[in-house]
């Protein structure tokens, strides 16, 4: 009897149940000789006291033990004391693939695919050392906290199904495949079976077979055929349906022959998700074709017959071992497969057929209704033949180009724009034109313009103009002191860019080597650097920690540091504080420090701390010895500190306090130069005066219990 606290193999102490299953209990446990946290599986009693199992269930293990793979949940050590059986394994914090399917009532396919080539590379590792798993299903796929997926219970399947357990024991009636619901010989491509089930329910929500005794469940895997995930869940890809279909093949020889095929097509499915790549074989058309004799269809008529009498008496049927199979044909002395053969399968595909028939031929009589009976082009029609595609094709309106020549640019521009239309400026010297007039355009008077387009605009830059020099791969500031001096008046505008280095000059327009007349005005676009999607922080606060874990996990975030604290004003085990607030943006990947209540307590903390100057990365604009306002508010709203000083470093001593932190924040003052503003007629700077703003910062500190 396991009991809490009690240390078992002279080196494991029990500390929580942490699950339970079938056949065994999951304990956390610790490790005293390698400081290490561990799981222990202990077997329940009525497993223990059968020899022949407790005998398997050990060989397996230590083989399984020999297994080491990222998407393994490692086996450490195998024991037995005082008549308890346990296997010492990795401990994986998170949560099983069962309950994040629940959560999540059904996964997007890439999530979906992603989970599944984890799995399989796990499995393939052990089918590459001969290890058959034998039970894969959802609820012995963890994944961690980090977002690791590793498969569990290897080896105690394949005990297991060595020996006379029923399916309820087992509990992996959903995921067994044909042959093992037959009670037949399993191999490696009935883990492909049980894994594309899972699939199945990753991507839909469901299982594909359900029915109200386990015995009518592993029927339907012998003898209907599997559902297809789109019929559930319509925008799955194509690939990934076909990947589904293959996996969970009535027949061994017509799935994947192996793991690494599998793998293959399922990172194939990522990079191409709608192509129809999967190839399913069929040996079964290898000898050719050859008519059904009618000795043989009575034959298959009679076996027919025989499943359904063990249909009608499934209630009394159990699900039996290797050495018993449950539905092998006892007339069939050959030894023969048996035909799944039904009639009232083949009466409904022959009314389907009809059904299809007379769809397909008023198909087609509408069809020939459109086509010689409304405007077609042909005799009797009225127009022409349109493509479906082209008869919903939208063409961009247009509208007849307006003279601008003679205009002002300004009013040249305002007026395209008015009518929809972009415009570009190049410059021209002109002895005859007046400055800043436009000469002509790119497209001419009554043209047919599309709205949306842009047109060039060539305009006077007077007798004397001033050619633009080049200022790209510039600084901005340097580019902007270059074409003041020259006596332009220069425009920002940013973009993000993956060749040029942030706030270096990707482009100007008017471009170099034009001509323009001073005052007029060059737009530099700068570069922001390559651009780095950021992730908005979700709400954890008010969720259970493994929740919020795994909210983290599915925004790109990783959790960073756990605390444990008081609180009254959120449950035991539920999140009460983040350490960035929700909708925030932050890089990807960014780790996120939460705390977990710990219920009420009578818990204080005291504050002992010395509040240092700003550093040059906190506040590159102060200044060393200018006064400054400092405020310190505890994280239950106290206010500890409220004052204003130029010294430093500042005391701040505090006791009896209920909140186990706080927040500095430092505001200090800065002088704002004002930007030089030019007179678009003399070219002339005029500055505007500087101003005082306040900047300011915050400090996260962490108090101690007293």
């Amino acid at each position: 009897m396991i009991k809490i606290g009690m240390m078992i193999g002279d080196r494991y102490e029990i500390l929580e149940k942490i699950g339970t299953g079938g056949m065994s209990d999951v304990y956390k446990a610790k490790c005293h000789k390698l400081n290490r946290f561990v799981a222990v599986k202990v077997l329940k009693q009525e497993f223990s006291e059968n020899g022949n199992f407790v005998s398997k269930f050990r060989t397996e293990a230590q083989a399984a033990a020999g297994l080491a793979h990222p998407n393994i949940v490692n086996v450490y050590d195998v024991g037995e004391e005082n008549g308890i059986h346990y296997i010492v394994m990795e401990l994986v914090e998170g949560i099983t693939l069962k309950q994040y399917i629940e959560k999540k009532a059904r996964l997007s396919y890439k999530e979906a695919v992603s989970i599944a080539i984890q799995v399989s590379m796990g499995i393939e590792a052990a089918h590459n050392n001969h290890i058959i798993h034998r039970d894969i299903k959802p609820q012995n796929i963890m994944i961690s906290k980090d977002g690791k997926v590793k498969v569990t219970d290897f080896g105690i399947a394949k005990a297991a199904t060595s020996n006379t357990i029923t399916s309820n024991v087992m509990g992996s009636v959903h995921y067994t495949s044909p042959e093992q619901a037959r009670g037949g010989y399993s191999d490696e491509k009935s883990d492909i079976y049980s894994l594309g089930v899972t699939m199945f329910e990753m991507l839909t929500g469901r299982v594909p077979f359900n029915g109200e005794t386990t015995v009518a469940i592993a029927i339907k895997h012998i003898q209907e055929e599997l559902p297809s995930p789109k019929e559930y869940v319509t925008e799955i890809p194509t690939s990934v349906e076909n990947i589904v279909l293959k996996c969970c093949q009535k027949s061994p020889d017509r799935r994947y022959q192996n793991m690494a095929e599998l793998v293959a097509d399922l990172k194939q499915s990522l990079m191409n998700p709608d192509e129809n790549f999967v190839v399913i074989a069929d040996p079964d058309m290898d000898g050719g074709t050859r008519a059904i004799s009618e000795s043989d269809m009575a034959q298959i008529k009679s076996r027919t017959a025989y499943t359904e009498e063990y249909v009608s008496r499934e209630d009394s049927l159990r699900l039996r071992s290797d050495t018993e199979p449950v539905y092998q044909d006892n007339d069939d002395a050959d030894g023969a497969e048996d035909y799944d053969y039904d009639p009232k399968m083949e009466k409904l595909t022959t009314i389907l057929a009809v059904v299809a028939g007379i769809i397909i031929l008023i198909i087609l009589i509408i069809l020939a209704t459109k086509l010689f009976g409304s405007g077609t082009g042909l005799p009797g029609g009225s127009g022409p033949i349109l493509s479906e595609e082209s008869s919903e094709s939208v063409t961009a309106p247009t509208i007849a180009m307006p003279n601008v020549t003679g205009m002002t640019l300004e009013d040249a521009r305002n007026t395209l724009a008015n009518l929809g239309i972009l415009t570009e400026v190049e410059y021209q010297e002109s002895d005859a034109i007046d400055e800043g007039v436009v000469i002509n355009a790119s497209a001419n008077t009554g043209d047919s313009v599309e709205v949306g387009s842009t047109v060039t605009l060539m305009v006077s830059a007077g007798p004397q103009g001033v050619e633009i020099e080049k200022v790209t791969g510039m600084t901005y500031e340097d580019a902007k002191n270059k074409l003041v001096s020259l006596g332009f008046v220069v425009n920002k505008a940013e973009a993000y860019s993956d060749t040029v280095a942030e706030g270096l000059v990707i482009s100007q327009s008017p471009a170099d080597s034009t001509k323009a007349p001073k005052g007029s005005v060059v737009t530099l676009t700068v570069s922001l650097g390559k651009e780095q999607k950021k992730i908005a922080v979700p709400k954890l606060v008010g969720l259970p920690e493994e929740d919020g874990t795994f909210t983290l996990i599915e925004a790109g975030l990783e959790i960073g540091s756990i605390a444990e604290v008081y609180t009254s004003e959120v449950p035991v085990g539920y999140i009460c504080y983040q350490s960035y607030s929700e909708g925030t943006y932050v890089d990807p990947g960014t780790a996120i420090d939460i705390k977990v209540s710990m219920g009420p307590g009578e818990a204080s903390y005291k504050c002992n701390a010395s509040i240092t100057a700003p550093t040059f990365e906190e506040a590159p604009e102060y200044v060393a010895g200018s006064e400054v306002s400092i405020k310190l508010v505890t994280d239950d709203g106290q206010v500890l500190l409220d004052t204003r000083t130029s010294t430093f470093p500042q005391a701040a001593n505090y006791y009896g306090l209920t909140a186990s932190g706080g927040t500095i924040t430092i505001t200090y003052k800065v002088v704002v130069m004002g930007e030089p503003i030019y007179d678009p007629a003399t070219g002339e700077p005029m500055v505007t005066p500087s101003k005082i703003e306040e900047r300011s910062f915050t400090r996260r500190i962490e108090f101690e219990r007293e």
